[in-house]
């Protein structure tokens, strides 16, 4: 142990050091590692068991190494060299910027080659070491000195982006934060069927958008179970490799959507602001704040974000038959106006794609495409008769219906 105090030093000098990727440490596994060489620096053995088991633990439940996990934490860092580099070149970058970027991927370098063999040699007990396979040769693991990696690693981030945006492809907005969802939806366009048109349509608008364009509003409405949210998810799929990001925003969280639109002003990516099944009752304050989105404001409208909408209904603020003019000495003098802009609201988005009711045919178009999708093994006569069975003793005939039978249809083949 006479020896170890020296290189705990360094180390915690090295952590100590950094200038802008504090937040590298700042996770559950790198307050593991900072308070274990602190428990090593004191001296004391169970203290020293207690943090390495943590350390451990907490690396063993990502199945990542400690040189892994700090190259993930490093290419998602959001920090103000990031933050410019994806939005500038190499050559643009301020001296000092890059600089300070060298410094702290040098100090993480030397962090990153502490790991659990390591820490098992300085702790006196036998303890295990843990080390998981690397699984992708990211491109710091090219260099000896993770410091010379500084351009390469600027043009990483201008084109993948920083912080939750790289990390995940949809995320949610909730209670003023931006939330990362692990798992999105993969439906993919390609297994919608019955709606090509607006599908086209839905695409093409996409595709202006990712191309710089100036992209349209959009919002999907129509018949429920058509395939509308899928096909707004299937978006993602599609084309989150080229930069597209999905933010869901629920109904609740409207009042925020200025405050999002600028939060995403300055990314690299294009992004679907997702709101879904979208209707809005007498005097909504969120029907305001996505009026006040969608037509502008002082504040020029950021190019790199759309919203995308769905509803079943064509005219999204509900009216009834009292709200419609009448000669009384209590109404509002000017009321065809105040109902006039409830029915047009929809028109405030640029591109309107409806969805109507699925007829037979096309109802078993869809259900002929997704059994094929699914290679079932039924005969195509039998597979048509079940399907119409299916729809008239369940939700009627739809894309919804059309899955959820043959999602039944397949787990029926397969257990038998």
């Amino acid at each position: 142990m006479s020896s170890q105090p020296p290189s705990v030093q360094l180390l915690q000098q090295q952590a100590a050091s950094l200038l802008l990727y504090q937040s590298v440490l700042e996770d559950l596994v790198g307050q593991a590692f900072l308070d274990l060489l602190q428990a090593l620096q004191d001296g004391d053995l169970l203290e020293q068991l207690q943090t390495y088991g943590c350390w451990f633990r907490s690396l063993a439940d990502r199945d990542r190494s400690w040189s892994d996990h700090l190259i993930e934490r490093i290419l998602h860092d959001d920090n103000p060299f990031s933050d410019r580099a994806q939005r500038f070149p190499p050559q643009a970058l301020s001296p000092a910027l890059l600089e300070a970027a060298k410094h702290d991927l040098q100090a993480l370098h030397i962090l990153s080659r502490c790991g659990g063999e390591t820490m098992a040699r300085w702790i006196p007990a036998g303890v295990i070491a843990f080390s998981a396979p690397t699984r992708d040769k990211t491109l710091l693991h090219r260099y000896h000195n993770w410091g010379d990696a500084v351009e390469d690693l600027a043009t990483h981030y201008t084109q993948h982006g920083t912080g939750a945006f790289a990390r995940y492809k949809a995320l949610r907005w909730h209670n003023g934060q931006l939330m990362g969802i692990p798992c999105p939806d993969a439906v993919q366009l390609s297994e919608i069927v019955g709606y090509e048109d607006q599908k086209a349509a839905l695409i093409q608008n996409i595709e202006f958008l990712l191309g710089g364009h100036r992209a349209l509003h959009i919002l999907l409405y129509g018949s429920r179970g058509s395939g509308k949210s899928s096909l707004v998810k299937g978006l993602l799929n599609e084309y989150a490799a080229r930069g597209l990001r999905l933010l869901e925003v629920g109904k609740s969280q409207l009042y925020d959507l200025p405050e999002i639109v600028e939060l995403l002003r300055r990314r690299p990516q294009k992004f679907v602001l997702f709101v879904d099944d979208l209707s809005f009752e007498e005097d909504d304050e969120a029907f305001k704040a996505l009026k006040v989105v969608l037509e502008g404001s002082a504040t020029a409208r950021t190019p790199n974000a759309i919203v995308c909408a769905t509803s079943n209904r064509r005219h999204l603020v509900r009216e009834f038959f009292a709200d419609r003019p009448r000669p009384l000495d209590n109404d509002e003098v000017h009321a065809w106006d105040t109902m006039q802009e409830k029915l047009s609201f929809s028109d405030r988005f640029g591109l309107t794609l409806t969805f109507e009711p699925a007829n037979q045919e096309r109802y078993l178009v869809i259900v002929r495409h997704l059994a094929a999708r699914s290679h079932l093994d039924i005969d195509a006569r039998e597979l048509e008769f079940r399907a119409k069975q299916w729809a008239v003793r369940h939700n009627g005939r739809s894309g919804r219906t059309a899955r959820q039978f043959i999602d039944f249809l397949q787990a029926e083949l397969s257990s038998n």
